[in-house]
């Protein structure tokens, strides 16, 4: 029986993809450094995932993927900008502007308060993830928040799962499940825990990683069935 759910937060109860828009086209007003396009964001977001799955890998650094991939990203579109920290800064205060909840994200979380606990597992800075999760209301309903900023371990890192454990008392078989998009972070962490691992895959993607997942979900409601 399933008592706990350690939930993913960006690209699964939130809507990262509308927050990385809005705050990266503030950035560019507030540093006047000209319009930045849908199109442009779709590049930037290309970048930006190929330097977190690095960082996944053990590659590379998390303050590594927070400046090069800005560098890139404005190199590769012609754009002379040598204020990469600041702007990194000034994006992290912006992703927690405004929250936009996945579709049945805060209605499945709000029904199963009470009845399982509920925690956020997250990468991300401390700054983005904790404006993001007080203002989206989220922190209201866990019964806590993991950050791996706070942590100092990323998913799919063991370190990071073993820092939750901790916390909140030992995985046990069968109990604990972990609800995320990402098989390289959520899917794959889950794994190297020894926890039910439920893959949140609303476009169908396919499991290229041909890893094992328990559940797959196409709706954040269809967790409800679940428990």
């Amino acid at each position: 029986m399933i008592k706990t759910l350690l939930w993913d937060i960006d690209g699964t109860l939130l809507n990262f993809e509308k927050s990385e828009n809005y705050a990266i086209k503030k950035c560019f007003e507030i540093f006047e450094i000209g319009e930045c396009t849908d199109e442009m964001i779709c590049r930037y977001s290309l970048i930006n995932r190929k330097y977190w799955e690095m960082l996944e890998r053990g590659e590379i650094t998390k303050p590594e993927v927070l400046h090069d991939r800005f560098v890139e990203f404005f190199s590769s579109e012609g754009i002379v900008f040598e204020r990469i920290d600041d702007f990194n800064a000034e994006y992290q205060v912006r992703l927690g502007d405004k929250a936009f909840f996945c579709e049945n994200a805060l209605e499945t979380v709000t029904a199963l308060k009470g009845k399982v606990r509920q925690y956020a597992v997250t990468n991300g800075t401390i700054v983005a993830q904790s404006r993001k999760l007080s203002l989206s209301g989220l922190d209201k309903i866990f019964d806590d928040v993991f950050i791996s900023d706070k942590i100092g371990f990323e998913k799919p890192s063991l370190e990071f799962f073993d820092a939750v454990q901790e916390k909140i008392g030992k995985f046990m078989p069968g109990e604990v499940m972990i609800i995320g998009d990402s098989l390289t972070s959520d899917i794959r962490g889950g794994i190297n825990a020894g926890i039910l691992c439920c893959w949140y895959n609303p476009m169908n993607h396919e499991n290229k990683a041909s890893l094992k997942i328990d559940y797959e979900i196409k709706d954040i409601a269809e967790i409800l069935n679940l428990i």
